[in-house]
């Protein structure tokens, strides 16, 4: 076990997992044995190898951070403009073509118009792009919990506005700074749990405004506790999976097919805690699921790349990834 380099771990990890999900994202359970054995795929394939949007926001994400902490200390009214130029950029780009989801690509455009990021945002969608971009914030150093905690929500709130989205970002950002900073893998539920408890009547108005407004929730607080609540369930799902673990299951029965933001968690979560100390194997079994496998193979990358550093992927692998230049960089940066 490594216990160096974990932010580029994380950045390399997450997109590892990316591209191993990518081409299996579609398909069964039969059609992924039949093309790739019941294993799924053994490495990235292709020079480069390539990832989706999945990695392509992770990145905007890191390189607006980079920007912001430039110029410290982070606030919403530093890093909103830098993660809309970076997210408007993304849609812009040519290489916009690896099946993004319509709920960034609707509220990209929104916030390419421009309006303000609260009338961008696409309030019912809690659709997993709200979490799979967010592991640079919980890399980002020197920031305080709150500071951590309404970062994440705010990424994730302008695309995806539902209470759950802002949630489940929140946690997967606390579970790669957790896991880098030295927490037992084994220990990462009952940490998830206790914030989902601590946070769930906290509001982040200097960050989200008034985003509560347009779920009719009636307050923040009852707009923001609905999505801890859902993330408290996805929680409970994943334990009890890792209570029967089943390393040759289809991961997405036990914990869910990972559309949506708190599904991508749980099940990016089990497919890293069945294999904490082999990352390899712990992406191969994202990618090898039945639902929205690069996103869940791009967390458990995240999370096994948080918790193992950079020297546990295989070291040849690092000259083939897409966007190695950029993942570099970032994870250069905080490493």
């Amino acid at each position: 076990m490594t216990t160096t380099r974990r932010a580029s771990g994380t950045m390399f990890g997450l997109a590892y997992g990316d591209a191993l999900g990518a081409p299996t994202e579609f398909l069964s359970m039969a059609q992924i044995g039949q093309r790739f054995g019941g294993l799924g795929p053994e490495r990235p394939e292709g020079d480069p190898a390539l990832v989706t949007d999945d990695t392509q926001m992770a990145i905007a994400v890191g390189l607006a951070l980079l920007d912001a902490l430039a110029d410290p200390p982070l606030t919403a009214d530093r890093v909103e403009p830098l993660w809309r130029r970076r997210f408007v950029e993304w849609l812009d780009s040519p290489d916009n073509t690896r099946a993004p989801g319509n709920t960034c690509l609707t509220a990209c455009r929104r916030l390419a118009a421009p309006v303000p990021w609260t009338e961008a945002t696409q309030p019912g969608s809690k659709g997993c792009g709200a979490n799979m971009r967010v592991a640079p914030v919980g890399l980002a150093p020197g920031l305080t919990d709150e500071t951590r905690a309404a970062a994440s929500q705010l990424q994730a709130a302008m695309t995806h506005g539902h209470p759950t989205g802002l949630a489940a970002s929140e946690l997967t950002a606390f579970a790669v700074r957790w896991l880098a900073d030295g927490l037992a893998p084994a220990d990462l539920p009952g940490a998830l749990r206790d914030r989902c408890h601590e946070q769930r009547t906290t509001y982040h108005g200097d960050w989200l405004g008034d985003l509560w407004r347009a779920s009719g929730s009636g307050d923040p607080w009852r707009f923001v506790s609905r999505g801890w609540e859902e993330c408290l369930d996805a929680v409970d799902r994943l334990e009890e999976a890792l209570a029967r673990p089943d390393r040759a299951a289809d991961p997405c029965e036990a914990t869910g097919a990972g559309w949506v933001a708190e599904e991508a968690l749980a099940t990016g979560l089990l497919c890293f805690l069945l294999f904490p100390d082999e990352p390899v194997a712990a992406i191969r079994r994202g990618a090898a699921s039945s639902g929205d496998s690069d996103s869940i193979a791009c967390l458990a990358g995240a999370f096994a790349g948080a918790h193992l550093g950079m020297d546990a992927w295989p070291a040849e692998w690092a000259a083939r990834i897409e966007y190695a230049g950029d993942l570099a960089r970032i994870g250069g940066a905080w490493d």
